[in-house]
């Protein structure tokens, strides 16, 4: 299933859901500071639960098609991410990522995909692992803010991150948030490729203490080729015991990436 399978490539691209939410906005005027001071906030504002179960609704389009489905999401943090798509209430696709593994299946052509990180890389020409896609999901930067030096301006209201020596491939942009230090996007741009990667944090909520996603929007492109994924959190759990089941059906035809 593409939605699968192009989330993963577009990376290079809870207490009660009865409990009381809060919309996030930008109240705080970004005043300047220190890329340091801004990073060490970023990092003390991170994902604090040990799992969540989510509910999304999920919008794709790219040259070619369009698509809407509802998403069961369970991350058990640094350790699991599974998924379990369904349309018009029928299960159409599932999948289990691990930091050594990607998994996923799709009924619609009967396939399955069983691999590990290292084939997008390939695909990519550059790294990209289970923290990035947690990350990604989470408002958080997806490279270590700590593993480089950043210069930082404010821009549009907001603390924008920029390394002082990009790296060879990417242009890297971060745009934190001066209210509750959580992304409002972050950009990664390869011009001699022509691939641009664009994630906005259009909202957030606060849920049991946490600044939490309530809206994503993931703009990728390659030349004359884009997809667009909309995500927006529906209802979220935290620290809930859950299971994450997977076992491809017998008949589906394995698939090369």
């Amino acid at each position: 299933m593409k939605f699968f399978r192009l989330i993963l490539v577009a990376v290079l691209v809870f207490t009660s859901c009865n409990s009381s939410k809060r919309i996030v906005g930008k109240s705080v005027v970004a005043k300047k500071m220190s890329a340091r001071k801004v990073s060490k906030k970023h990092l003390e504002n991170s994902f604090h639960k040990n799992t969540f179960e989510a509910r999304l609704k999920v919008a794709f389009q790219d040259n070619k098609n369009k698509q809407k489905l509802s998403v069961k999401l369970r991350v058990d943090k640094d350790k699991i991410i599974w998924l379990n798509a369904t349309y018009m209430g029928v299960i159409v696709a599932r999948a289990k990522i691990t930091p050594d593994s990607v998994n996923y299946y799709e009924k619609i052509n009967r396939t399955y995909f069983k691999g590990n990180f290292e084939v997008l890389e390939n695909i990519l020409g550059a790294e990209v692992n289970f923290k990035q896609l947690q990350s990604l999901l989470l408002g958080e930067a997806i490279y270590d803010l700590k593993a480089k030096k950043y210069k930082a301006i404010v821009d549009n209201n907001a603390h924008l991150l920029l390394p002082v020596q990009q790296k060879a491939l990417f242009n890297i942009l971060f745009w934190i948030n001066p209210t509750h230090y959580k992304l409002d996007r972050q950009s990664l741009k390869n011009t001699y490729k022509d691939q641009e990667l664009k994630i906005g944090y259009k909202s957030y909520s606060k849920i049991d203490g946490e600044v939490f996603p309530k809206r994503i929007e993931i703009r990728a492109k390659e030349r004359l080729k884009f997809t667009n994924i909309d995500i927006e959190y529906r209802s979220v759990v935290f620290n809930k015991k859950f299971s994450t089941p997977f076992k491809v059906p017998n008949g589906y035809k394995q698939v090369v990436l």
